[in-house]
């Protein structure tokens, strides 16, 4: 099916309010390349995608930007895209499931799987509060550069040594990059495995997942490039304008916050299009996927996909539970987290109550909702200035909702 000029997909019947935002998405609200999967009791009834695979005048050469538009590669249904912190979805997944199958405990003192982590008063940390972001370690005291990120060794040995910024468990703060080194860790020292080989193995080959948390070689030509330079929110007339509190522009700006230090943590920032970047594993903020593998995952943990379930109830229920919730000491604006998973709010609106799930900053999100057996993948490679509500998928979010509700 082909609706428009520029989008390719298929709709089920009753869903067509999707197709509408997303084509809007590409006439008013920016996107250069995306993509929308929604599945609905284990089956997709959206799956649609659009736009250049190439965010930005990579491709243009000597001869102008007419060359680039016939050098430019088209964003196909197989083409994946950095999600940056909808990773932290699928990573808090491999978590749940090692608690699952018995072989951690989420309520046991990380020291138990890692014993340095237990120094300058971290041994009443425990797993669960890794996942709630409660651990009091959302920055270092001293930033990696970009090789040291990648090197599996150098975040885990810095954050071990480091004393927490507030009492562990008391509060919470979004941990955008120490997140994924924490977990990583204690996959690691758990399994023997690293926590991208454990999610390679488990959970995206048993569902057939085109989701990497450290991209092999064979899969790197279906990468697009994101834009290098975040865009600006869309204008009013787009609708649902992402209006920025002044406090929290103020925290991004300080270099002394704990915002601004919280993402700064690499420095300087990675180049996001290097292939060596994609190739490491960044459980916190670099994985690449598609919008149909995000979605599918989802839908993976509240029902049955072609045979395979990856949470029972019991499971299912934990990573809903509220854990976080309130002033969020990163992000500044009041946040809720279950366990590793950001849940409906204010500050991150998904489907409705039972909702759960994992943006990424600048548009990227992935979701489920039990209630409505709804699992939801957008994707893009125009990243706006936004953390966890971005205009984009919000438009497609209320064009389900209506579906839902007609």
């Amino acid at each position: 099916m082909t609706a428009g000029t520029d989008v390719q997909g298929t709709v089920a019947a009753g869903y067509e309010p999707v197709l509408h935002a997303f084509e809007r998405g590409f006439a008013a609200r920016g996107d250069v390349g995306a993509a929308v999967t929604v599945y609905r009791d284990g089956v997709p009834v959206v799956d649609l995608w659009g736009g250049r695979a190439e965010a930005d005048d990579a491709g243009v050469g000597a001869a102008g930007a007419g060359a680039a538009e016939t050098s430019v590669r088209p964003w196909t249904a197989g083409t994946a895209q950095l999600v940056r912190s909808a990773t932290k979805g699928p990573a808090a997944a491999v978590l749940h499931l090692l608690h699952q199958r018995g072989l951690i405990d989420l309520d046991a003192p990380v020291g138990t799987y890692w014993p340095e982590f237990k120094a300058e008063g971290k041994e009443c940390v425990l797993v669960r509060h890794l996942l709630a972001h409660r651990a009091g370690l959302p920055a270092l005291d001293t930033p990696l550069t970009p090789e040291q990120a990648r090197d599996g060794e150098s975040g885990p040995r810095a954050l071990a040594a480091q004393p927490p910024a507030w009492e562990p468990g008391t509060a919470h703060g979004y941990h955008p990059h120490t997140y994924g080194w924490l977990l990583g860790e204690v996959v690691a020292r758990a399994t023997g495995r690293t926590l991208g080989q454990w999610f390679a193995d488990e959970i995206a080959t048993p569902l057939g997942l085109d989701l990497w948390i450290g991209l092999p070689d064979a899969a790197r030509a279906r990468v697009g490039r994101i834009a290098t330079r975040e865009a600006p929110a869309p204008p009013a007339s787009a609708g649902l304008r992402v209006r920025t509190k002044p406090e929290v522009a103020a925290a991004y700006a300080d270099p002394a916050a704990l915002t601004r230090r919280a993402f700064g943590v690499i420095a300087p920032y990675p180049d996001e299009n290097d292939p060596a970047y994609h190739a490491a594993e960044h459980p916190g903020s670099g994985g690449i996927a598609t919008a149909h593998a995000l979605a599918r995952f989802y839908a993976a943990l509240i029902g049955r996909v072609d045979g395979v379930r990856l949470y029972v109830p019991a499971t299912l229920a934990l990573a809903r539970s509220e854990e976080s919730a309130g002033p969020d000491r990163v992000l500044i604006v009041r946040t809720r987290f279950g366990s590793g998973y950001m849940l409906h709010g204010p500050a991150a609106p998904l489907l409705g109550p039972s909702s759960f799930g994992h943006p990424g900053r600048g548009g990227p999100l992935g979701f489920a909702d039990p209630e409505a057996g709804i699992a939801f993948g957008y994707t893009t490679n125009t990243m706006h200035a936004s953390v966890t509500s971005d205009p984009r998928p919000q438009a497609l979010i209320r064009a389900l909702r209506s579906c839902l509700n007609g």
